[in-house]
């Protein structure tokens, strides 16, 4: 009896262990498509980070697939979708939003994180940097490795042309200006230092982008399905920058190279480039002379177009691995690793909190040249984005190549690019 009844209580005590027990999280595997899109040690750097949060999270696995330029990632994230394999997360490009709205891929934020502290987080980080992240009332795109474009000068240059080395171009005036005397030529009439490099490859749109903004052109609506190409100031920028090689000849003609810009400037090709904060590092460990980072020229006013990636959540995931995901994903963004990766990559931090902690204080008072992409970002604008983004930008790259190269008029490009835009939106209004 006292043992069936010992038995009875027993068994009580297990039952009510089990229903006042915290649940125990589920394991999980997220797979993470991840693009390098710019030099220096980018994959060691997100590694290390994978390996500090499984640390932290040993209920979590992360697989980083390093798959290639930001559009090759974009096509093996939807390629593998349509298989019925898609990662998990995603770094894509903030522009990539709506297609990827529009291919059913991936899940709004709000759908998982619900909670009161996700809700401070998701508020948390930079309105420029969300202009691209979140449209229709919900955040689509979490900001990570996110840009503006800057302007870099070689100090060493500036001294030999006898122009202040602390001083970069202010205007549209003073950067043809300065750039004449940057341009250098050979007995032969050979140039062997070009004044300025504005690359239109890979990105050409984004840079373009940055001297509309300049000419204050607006290129698109916030509901991405219009587009405003052809209009008188979108074609007096892209003028500009055809002038820049035509006519002032302080630029190289013809189309540039994105990826071998940092290189140019590296090797003197070049005195003043423009290009994504993204390389500040890569420049900081490979410029042999002293270099300035500055915000870009302006014409009517300052401005630059935001850039760079998000975090993207694909839908065909269980709960379970959304929730390891969301972990994952608010480790990496936390001030303390937001500051982090800003310090080691030259990517802008993208909350205002992680310009607060110490160690991003301490960056910046012995490196300033990481804050002017901070304080560039109250003149920055959303980047070029529609639905069927990739079509629609590829038109515009193509004509913008097209006046480049002397086949069109920058005013017949322009309105070649808005008529096949118009054409690839009509439905999306």
């Amino acid at each position: 009896m006292v043992a069936s009844l010992r038995n009875a209580v027993c068994a009580a005590a297990a039952v009510l262990l089990v229903a006042v027990a915290p649940k125990i999280a589920e394991a999980a595997e997220i797979t993470f498509y991840y693009p390098v899109a710019v030099g220096g040690p980018i994959t060691k750097i997100i590694d290390d980070m994978v390996s500090g949060f499984q640390k932290e999270n040993a209920d979590v696995t992360v697989k980083a697939v390093y798959a290639g330029t930001y559009q090759d990632t974009m096509t093996k994230a939807l390629t593998a979708m349509k298989g019925g394999e898609p990662p998990h997360l995603a770094v894509l490009l903030s522009t990539d939003m709506f297609t990827l709205i529009d291919e059913k891929a991936i899940l709004p934020w709000d759908e998982v994180a619900t909670g009161t502290d996700d809700k401070t987080w998701i508020g948390g980080f930079y309105p420029g940097f969300m202009a691209n992240s979140q449209t229709g009332g919900k955040t689509w795109g979490i900001p990570f490795q996110r840009s503006t474009i800057v302007m870099y000068w070689n100090k060493e240059a500036f001294k030999e042309a006898r122009l202040d080395p602390d001083r970069a171009p202010q205007n549209w005036d003073e950067l043809v200006a300065f750039c004449k005397k940057l341009t250098k030529r050979d007995s032969g009439g050979n140039v062997t230092q070009w004044g300025v490099q504005i690359p239109t490859t890979g990105f050409a749109y984004w840079l373009f982008q940055a001297l509309s903004t300049e000419n204050d052109a607006m290129l698109m609506n916030s509901a991405g399905n219009e587009v405003y190409l052809d209009k008188p100031p979108v074609v007096e920028a892209l003028q500009y920058l055809v002038d820049l090689a035509k006519k002032e000849q302080v630029m190289a003609p013809g189309v540039l190279e994105w990826g071998t810009t940092p290189k140019d400037f590296f090797e003197r090709k070049i005195a003043i480039m423009w290009t994504t904060t993204g390389n500040l590092t890569n420049v900081r460990d490979n410029a042999k002379f002293p270099f300035g980072v500055a915000m870009l020229p302006e014409k009517k006013r300052r401005g630059s177009p935001t850039g760079g990636g998000n975090f993207y959540l694909f839908g065909k995931t269980t709960s379970a691995e959304r929730q390891a995901a969301l972990r994952f994903v608010k480790w990496m963004t936390t001030p303390e690793r937001a500051a982090e990766w800003g310090i080691k990559t030259g990517y802008v931090a993208t909350r205002p909190d992680a310009w607060e902690t110490p160690a991003m204080k301490a960056y910046v008072a012995t490196f300033p040249p990481a804050a002017v992409a901070r304080d560039q970002l109250p003149f920055a604008v959303a980047e070029f984005s529609t639905h069927d983004n990739q079509r629609v930008t590829k038109a515009f790259d193509d004509n913008l190549q097209a006046a480049l190269t002397g086949s069109k008029t920058p005013e017949q490009a322009l309105k070649d690019a808005q008529r096949e835009a118009d054409r690839l939106l009509r439905s999306y209004r």
